[in-house]
């Protein structure tokens, strides 16, 4: 279930001092009454490998605790999750799609997973794009959100989420299911060669560490989950964080984990807590 969760993440990219237009997925926060530098960084929630640079880990070891997006060590996630997985009102996918996309897609997910779609008829749409998630990878998956997890167990360290699963699955929910059928059919219809085509660019686009060009190209994305709901998925979810990130940051010096998109822009975190009166600077 917590492999899920990450992958629900993905589906869940002229500034101020100049600093965006450095290209850095990490940054220290200070200033504006904090007494110890807290620490921003960029993740990508799948990768073929999520070893973390010897920058992050000297940031790890300066900060006193680690916060994620979700708190992944939550022991209700796993109920929470299964109990909001379900389409309402009766919907099903197959009445979202006529009987030859029911049929293509069922196909498909046969082939991907083994099981049948109408196993998973009341499944929320894009839950089951998250499910394929693995499959646009040629290697083992990895995800840096276990890796940060990983130090913060070690140096004994609380790792914290900045929404609650309730919050985000909420994002979801306000995309009408049938958008989220759609790109269900367009994945089928390509055999999954258009979504690891975009995945592949997206990680490609992630080694130059440039947030900047990340958010233009997630703006840009073929896939309507992702451009058409930017303000869902990624600017309102930064705007609720920024009072959250505060008072973290004030309470104890604290390494923030999110994913890269949610950084650049007008919109991203890096400006909106600049706006606030922290100095955000590029770590290289």
């Amino acid at each position: 279930m917590k492999k899920l969760a990450l992958l629900l993440s993905l589906l869940l990219a002229s500034f101020s001092n100049g600093q965006t237009e450095k290209k850095s997925l990490l940054w220290k926060i200070s200033g504006n009454g904090l007494t110890k530098e807290s620490y921003l960084f960029g993740t990508i929630h799948i990768s073929c490998d999520a070893s973390l640079p010897k920058k992050v880990l000297t940031a790890l070891d300066k900060t006193e605790q680690l916060c994620l997006e979700l708190d992944m060590d939550d022991p209700n996630m796993q109920l929470e999750m299964m109990s909001k997985m379900m389409m309402r009102d009766g919907v099903t996918i197959q009445s979202l799609m006529s009987a030859e996309d029911f049929k293509l897609v069922d196909d498909f997910f046969k082939k991907q997973s083994g099981f049948s779609l109408k196993m998973m008829n009341t499944v929320k749409p894009f839950a089951l794009s998250a499910m394929l998630y693995p499959k646009m990878l040629d290697c083992p998956m990895q995800s840096y959100e276990t890796e940060l997890m990983k130090v913060a167990k070690a140096q004994n360290e609380e790792t914290i989420g900045l929404e609650t699963f309730s919050e985000q699955l909420a994002v979801f929910d306000a995309i009408p299911y049938q958008t989220q059928v759609n790109e269900l059919i367009k994945t089928a219809k390509s055999d999954l060669d258009r979504d690891k085509k975009e995945l592949q660019e997206m990680l490609d686009l992630y080694k130059t560490e440039d947030v900047e060009a990340l958010i233009k190209y997630t703006e840009k994305s073929d896939n309507e989950l992702t451009s058409g709901f930017m303000d869902e998925l990624l600017n309102n979810r930064n705007s609720n964080w920024i009072e959250r990130i505060e008072k973290i940051a004030k309470d104890k010096p604290t390494f923030f984990g999110v994913g890269a998109a949610h950084l650049g822009g007008q919109k991203g975190v890096i400006k909106l807590l600049q706006q606030k009166g922290y100095k955000v600077e590029a770590v290289f």
